[in-house]
């Protein structure tokens, strides 16, 4: 016998699901915001062509939506750092096309 037969989990294997649990939250969270915003501006940019904008807005609002379609891409990868950091700048380029109209 290598050991008590005990079929409660340590506290170690604990602490390792909690952090699985964590991780796929991120991953779901990241992937979720990301294509929930990638819809946004790809939404914003066919009603801003549509109406009497630059042409400079819907470019802006499409080029931040593709940058939030790769964060939600990356952060399904489990690469969740740079996904929220391309969020904030697809976000950003998209606030700051609306700046031109």
């Amino acid at each position: 016998m290598n050991g008590p037969a005990n079929s409660e989990p340590s506290d170690i294997q604990k602490e390792y699901d909690g952090q699985v649990l964590d991780a796929r939250r991120a991953r779901w969270t990241a992937s979720g915001t990301g294509a929930l915003l990638a819809l946004a501006g790809l939404a914003a940019a066919a009603l801003r062509a549509a109406g009497s904008a630059p042409a400079l807005v819907p470019a802006a609002y499409a080029f931040g939506a593709a940058v939030c379609a790769l964060a939600a891409f990356l952060g399904s990868r489990g690469r969740t750092r740079r996904a929220l950091w391309l969020l904030i700048a697809g976000v950003m380029v998209m606030a700051l096309g609306d700046q031109f109209d």
